[in-house]
């Protein structure tokens, strides 16, 4: 059964809520983290200015100059799924060490060769791409810990700091990158160097998470879900939850045109502005800077104005930004438009991040932002690669401007799906009163099918309301495990109705009784208030019958005898 960690637990010490948002600083573990992960994140912005503005000089060619999006987008959009399903599955720390390491390990040999001169426009995007491997494995892991470092109502909070980390970064990173390039006379010493840097920011995020005492949030007293069967478990709650489907619907139309600045911007510094890899530094910065002046106000923004709100006013704000990056090339015009574009952008990520992570309990936490991760990095990759070709092919102002009219035509589909609305779900697990029925013959826990059949009864005045309870339990039932499911109406008793849903094995049975949460509870409860007898709804558990090939005889077979 689930496993709630003890009070007195150090890293789950309730600090006090306070007005201002920096209530999750006070826990000492999340400070660390936090302070580490800034640094890292500081070095990874260097990187990618460095990194953008290396492959400007090793090509002319603007499609080749937006790939470095998509190779830092496409490993999220390949592996998402896989790095949650393993993020859930093993032990989080271990998994965090090992990617972090990988990240250093990849990001020193790119600073090796890049030092020797030995480097193509090819083998960068393969480094980036190597790096953001370790990234897209790494981050669902790093974001589903966050419970296990703060209290649930400090969420948002937390969130909205791990964002000004991250745009801290991107503030201040950018600009660096590009002064560091610029200060060497050969482009190939200043991106080694920052090459370099970045590799050693990951050892202060490697110390914080080997001195980590780790106690998880969620245990499963069951056997270890299969890397295959936890995409898939996870891939089936995804489809079973409109919550989740509308953050993911949302942030990929979202992602998908912002992507062009981008993709774009280091081409619009270089062709349009005629800047160096300085100004580009400035403008990367800009967004950043923004971005952190976001992040400091969210706590107060988020009780004046809904989720719904900030993502329209972004989206219809950063119309605007696409146009003047196309149209316009005045620096100072566009220093501050990209200023409050990042402030655009950090509220939207930070809202969609909130809801995903507030959208699902603690047993598929990490697959759904694995999923999250992989929608948002879909949109940035194909973005990337259509504003890439519509620039090589037409120009750069056509494709910003062509960005900012697909993003303006899909708003009003986009509002379509709202986020963050109404209370939210209690995803506490639940705890039975009674345990799991106990089979009366030996099979392994991996037999199945295994149908589960829940008989009611339901007097006809109660049918309707009854109807509209039962199907809100079968997107439980489906979430948690179910491979189908149905309600049938006796045809010759109409108060007698019959639930029956199956379940791949009877493992998978017991675990979607761990998945259960108090609000799932809260539905199965209404459900049975509906039903008018004595006894509880009487539950059979059947097993699939398997064909016996050759079964063992229970007497001695009848030989003839031959005629004396």
């Amino acid at each position: 059964m689930p496993l709630e960690t003890p009070a007195s637990d150090p890293l789950q010490v309730h600090a006090p809520v306070d007005s201002n948002g920096f209530a999750p600083l006070k826990i000492p573990l999340f400070r660390d983290r936090w302070i580490a992960s800034t640094i890292s994140s500081v070095g990874t912005w260097m990187q990618d200015t460095a990194g953008t503005w290396l492959m400007t000089s090793l090509t002319s060619s603007p499609l080749l100059v937006a790939l470095m999006q998509t190779a830092a987008s496409l490993p999220v959009l390949l592996l998402g799924l896989l790095a949650g399903a393993t993020a859930d599955i093993f032990d989080r720390r271990k998994l965090l060490i090992f990617w972090q390491t990988w990240m250093l390990a990849s990001v020193g040999v790119l600073a090796i060769l890049t030092f020797v001169g030995y480097l193509s426009p090819w083998a960068l995007l393969g480094f980036t791409f190597l790096l953001n491997v370790g990234s897209a494995m790494n981050n669902p892991a790093w974001q589903a810990i966050v419970p296990e470092l703060v209290p649930r109502e400090l969420i948002p909070d937390t969130v909205s700091l791990n964002a000004a980390s991250n745009n801290l970064a991107r503030a201040v990173g950018p600009a660096l990158g590009g002064l560091m390039v610029a200060g060497f006379q050969r482009v190939y010493t200043g991106a080694g160097s920052v090459f370099a840097l970045n590799a050693l920011s990951f050892a202060g995020v490697i110390w914080v998470l080997v001195n980590w005492k780790r106690i998880p949030l969620f245990k499963s007293a069951l056997p270890s879900e299969r890397v295959a069967a936890s995409i898939q478990s996870g891939l089936r709650y995804v489809r079973y939850a409109p919550d989740l489907q509308s953050s993911l619907i949302r942030a990929f139309i979202y992602t998908f045109f912002i992507s062009a600045i981008w993709s774009l911007l280091a081409v619009v510094a270089k062709r349009d502005l005629k800047q160096g890899p300085l100004g580009y530094g400035i403008l990367n910065g800009s967004l950043g800077v923004g971005a952190v002046a976001a992040a400091m106000t969210l706590h107060r923004i988020r009780q004046r104005f809904s989720a719904d709100q900030i993502l329209a006013a972004s989206t219809l704000y950063n119309v605007v930004v696409l146009l003047v990056l196309a149209f316009v090339r005045s620096p100072s015009i566009i220093i501050a438009a990209l200023l409050f574009s990042g402030a655009a952008w950090t509220s939207s990520m930070s809202t969609f991040n909130v809801s995903v992570q507030l959208s699902v309990p603690a047993w598929v936490q990490a697959r759904a932002l694995g999923t999250y991760m992989m929608t948002f990095q879909g949109g940035m990759v194909l973005g990337s690669i259509l504003w890439g070709v519509i620039a090589e092919r037409t120009s750069t102002p056509i494709a910003l401007a062509t960005a900012a009219g697909g993003l303006l035509l899909t708003f009003p589909f986009a509002r379509r799906y709202h986020i963050l609305q109404g209370p939210l779900p209690d995803y506490t697990p639940h705890q039975f009163r009674h345990p799991a029925p106990q089979l009366a013959f030996e099979t392994e826990p991996t037999d199945g099918p295994v149908r589960i059949s829940i008989a009611y009864c339901v007097p006809t005045e109660n049918y309707a309301e009854f109807t509209l309870a039962i199907h809100q339990l079968r997107g439980v039932r489906l979430r948690d495990g179910a491979i189908r499911w149905g309600i049938y109406r006796d045809a010759l008793d109409p108060e007698h109705l019959n639930e029956t849903f199956l379940m791949e094995s009877w493992l998978d049975y017991l675990r979607s009784r761990e998945r259960i949460t108090a609000a799932d509870e809260a539905i199965r409860a209404r459900v049975r208030a509906l039903h008018r007898h004595d006894d509880p709804p009487k539950t059979t558990y059947q097993i699939y019958a398997k064909e016996i090939a050759n079964p063992v005889p229970s007497h001695p077979p009848v030989t003839s005898e031959p005629p004396e």
